[in-house]
C-alpha cells in the first residue's frame, strides 16, 4: 500500500503546483488599482471638450458590467455648442478591466493595424500613456459642404483597455463654421485619457 501513499501524495503535489502555475481566478490579472464606476459619463474627465460645446447633455447613457471576467462601463453623450438644440459632436468612454486575460495580443492587433482592416484612417502610437496607445483618426469633409471628423485614443495599461472616441458631421454645424481640427480634437483626448485614467485608480 505504500506505494499507493506514495502516488497519492505525488499527485496530490502536481494538482497544487498546476494550480499554482494556472493561477486561480484571476490573481494573475494585472489591473493596477483601476476600476470601472458604475457610471461612466460622471466618471470620465471631458473638460477639455468643454470651450468648444459648453451645453450640458441631459440625455446621456451609460451602462455597466461586473463580472469575474470582466469589469465594464460605458459612456456615450452629444456634445452641444452654445445655443445648439440638437448634438454638434458625439463622444464615448469604455473602460475594461479584463479579470481573466491578457488582452495585450488583441488591442495591439486591432488598434495598431486599424488602417488595414478600415480604409481612409490614420493610426499613431501615442507615447507615454499607458503600456501602448493608438490615435485612430479619418478626416473627411476637406473640399466638401459634407463628410465628417472622426478620433479615438484607445489605451492599455496592463489588462485594463480605455477608449475614448469623438466624431463629428459638418451636417450638423452652421453653414459658416466647421468642427474643431482633429489635431485640437486629439490634444484633447490626450489630456481628458490621462486625467481619467488617473481618476479610475483607487
Amino acid at each position: 500500500m505504500l506505494w499507493l501513499a506514495v502516488g497519492a501524495v505525488i499527485a496530490s503535489a502536481a494538482w497544487a503546483a498546476g494550480v499554482f502555475l494556472i493561477g486561480g481566478a484571476g490573481d494573475s490579472a494585472d489591473l493596477r488599482g483601476y476600476s470601472a464606476p458604475s457610471n461612466m459619463c460622471s466618471g470620465a474627465d471631458y473638460s477639455s471638450f468643454k470651450d468648444e460645446y459648453p451645453e450640458n447633455d441631459s440625455s446621456a447613457t451609460h451602462n455597466s458590467l461586473k463580472d469575474k471576467a470582466l469589469d465594464e462601463s460605458y459612456c456615450s453623450l452629444s456634445l452641444k455648442k452654445t445655443g445648439s438644440s440638437y448634438a454638434d459632436a458625439y463622444l464615448s468612454m469604455q473602460v475594461d478591466l479584463h479579470r481573466k486575460t491578457d488582452p495585450g495580443p488583441e488591442f495591439t492587433a486591432t488598434w495598431k493595424n486599424y488602417g488595414d482592416s478600415h480604409t481612409g484612417y490614420d493610426v499613431s502610437p501615442v507615447k507615454g500613456i499607458g503600456d501602448e496607445a493608438y490615435l485612430v483618426s479619418q478626416d473627411t469633409t476637406s473640399g466638401s459642404t459634407s463628410g465628417s471628423r472622426y478620433a479615438t485614443l484607445a489605451v492599455r495599461d496592463g489588462w485594463v483597455t480605455y477608449t475614448m472616441s469623438y466624431s463629428a458631421y459638418l451636417s450638423s454645424y452652421d453653414q459658416d463654421k466647421n468642427p474643431p481640427a482633429l489635431a485640437d480634437v486629439s490634444d484633447w483626448l490626450k489630456t481628458d485619457t490621462r486625467s481619467t485614467l488617473e481618476q479610475l485608480k483607487d
